[in-house]
């Protein structure tokens, strides 16, 4: 049955050239040796998030644009998501991100207010800013190696997003839900046993905005299953409309554990 096993795999490797290692993992035909072999993959992240620009006007033509850090604070604040990654075909994969975001804080306002209709005075006031994104990519890996693995597609982003400043009695709340397409772009770099670089980024540009969610961790793989990981993560883009002006950028430290099965 070995030698069966083993001629089976190297008359694929002969005739298929074009199949990768952890295309033969998830048929069975080679036992998995890291994260990235297994189909499914769940990976939990956790961190702090600081804010270095959150500038804000609305209505976008006829608001008081006003720092909401004056409210908020740089940070820092918890932050976490959860993406599930999958697998099906040897190239093609698809990725599910849940990524919400909520900052708050007390403050001060050095300026008379003008936000969605409502007046605020100069002095003690409450904000919150709340950024939650649900996000399902497409993405194709168009090189493997021994070393390196890159996939690029497209994410579909939907955001669910509300800024709200309080001030006694008086509070006003501007909510916003939309869809953003975003080109998707990921790479992995292993330069040592079990060590590797990861790197992912989404974005896109436009003239009423822009979008961009980059990071940068470091992994290690304790075993075939499960990889802990720790870095870098940005988050910054706004939009620039007659109805909405808001430019934010998050800069978060975070660590995440990641199961493949």
């Amino acid at each position: 049955m070995q030698l069966l096993r083993f001629t089976a795999v190297l008359a694929l490797l002969l005739l298929s050239p074009s199949l990768t290692r952890s295309a033969l993992a998830q048929e069975g035909l080679l036992t998995p040796r890291t994260v990235a072999d297994h189909p499914w993959r769940i990976e939990l992240e956790g961190g702090a998030v600081w804010q270095s620009r959150n500038d804000v006007q609305i209505p976008g033509d006829t608001g008081t644009r006003f720092s909401l850090l004056d409210l908020t604070g740089t940070g820092a604040s918890p932050v976490g998501r959860l993406s599930v990654d999958w697998d099906p075909w040897e190239r093609h994969g698809f990725r599910f991100v849940y990524a919400p975001v909520t900052i708050d804080g007390n403050g001060d306002l050095d300026q008379p207010v003008n936000f969605n209709g409502t007046s605020f005075a100069p002095g003690a006031a409450y904000g919150s800013y709340r950024f939650d994104t649900y996000r399902l990519t497409w993405r194709y890996r168009f090189h493997e190696s021994e070393r390196w693995t890159w996939r690029a597609g497209l994410t579909a982003l939907v955001r669910d997003a509300e800024i709200e400043v309080r001030q006694g009695g008086t509070s006003s709340t501007k909510s916003n839900t939309g869809l953003v397409p975003l080109v998707h772009l990921a790479g992995d770099w292993r330069f040592a046993d079990r060590w590797l670089l990861e790197g992912i980024v989404d974005g896109a540009y436009a003239s009423q905005g822009r979008a961009v969610d980059l990071s940068l961790k470091l992994g290690y793989e304790l075993s075939d299953r499960w990889r802990v990981s720790g870095g870098y993560r940005m988050i910054e883009g706004g939009s620039d409309g007659d109805d909405v002006y808001t430019f934010a950028w998050l800069h978060a430290a975070v660590v995440s554990v990641t199961c493949g099965f």
